[in-house]
C-alpha cells in the first residue's frame, strides 16, 4: 500500500481535528455546563490603622473583623507593627460591619458603606473604664434630697392631692403590703 498518496489527506484530517478540539476548548472556558462566564464584581482596597486614643501609638496584633451585610461569614485580619491592616476583596458598593478587638482596649464596631475604590480608616481605641459598682456612691444616679427611693412612687394620688383610693383617712395600699391574704408558707403572728 502506498501511504504517500494518503499523506495530504491525513494531514487535512489531523488539522481539522485540532481545530475542532480548540473550538470546543474555547467554548468550554467561557461557559460551564451551559452557563456563561460572569466576571466578579469590582472590589475596593480598604486600609485600617488602629491607634491608641491617649498617645496615638499603633496597636500591633489587633483583630480587625469585616462582615458583609447579609453574609454569614466574616473576614479577620491582624494589624502589623505599624497598626495597619488591609483587605482588597470587599465588593464596591457593599455595606460592611467592621469590628476591632485588641487586648487591653474597648471593642470598637461600626457600619461602613464601601463606595470608593480605595478607602482608609483610622480607629482610636480607648482603655476600658471603671466598672460600675453598687457599693460606691454615684451622685448622678439618684437625688437623695426628695426623700423618694427608686422603688417608691412619687405620685401622690389625684390632681387635687387626694389619695387614689378615694378615702382621705385611710392610707393608700403600697406595693410592699399584699392586697390578698398572707402567704401560708410563712409563720403568722397569733
Amino acid at each position: 500500500m502506498d501511504f504517500r498518496r494518503f499523506r495530504p489527506f491525513l494531514a487535512f484530517v489531523v488539522a481539522l481535528g485540532l481545530s475542532a478540539g480548540l473550538t470546543l476548548f474555547a467554548q468550554d472556558s467561557t461557559t460551564h455546563r451551559g452557563r456563561k462566564y460572569k466576571a466578579p464584581p469590582p472590589t475596593s482596597r480598604i486600609e485600617v490603622t488602629i491607634l491608641r486614643n491617649d498617645d496615638g501609638k499603633p496597636i500591633e496584633n489587633a483583630a480587625v473583623i469585616f462582615q458583609l451585610e447579609g453574609d454569614k461569614g466574616n473576614m479577620e485580619l491582624k494589624t502589623n507593627e505599624d497598626g495597619k491592616a488591609s483587605i482588597d476583596v470587599l465588593p464596591t458598593g457593599s455595606k460592611v460591619v467592621m469590628q476591632v478587638l485588641a487586648k487591653g482596649f474597648k471593642t470598637y464596631g461600626s457600619d461602613y458603606k464601601i463606595d470608593k475604590a480605595e478607602m482608609t480608616f483610622e480607629v482610636r481605641l480607648k482603655r476600658p473604664g471603671q466598672q460600675y459598682s453598687i457599693y460606691e456612691k454615684h451622685p448622678e444616679s439618684a437625688d437623695s434630697g426628695n426623700g423618694a427611693g427608686k422603688d417608691e412612687p412619687t405620685d401622690s394620688g389625684n390632681k387635687d392631692g387626694s389619695p387614689t383610693n378615694g378615702s382621705k383617712d385611710q392610707p393608700a395600699q403600697s406595693a410592699s403590703q399584699p392586697a390578698t391574704k398572707p402567704d401560708s408558707s410563712q409563720p403568722q403572728p397569733q
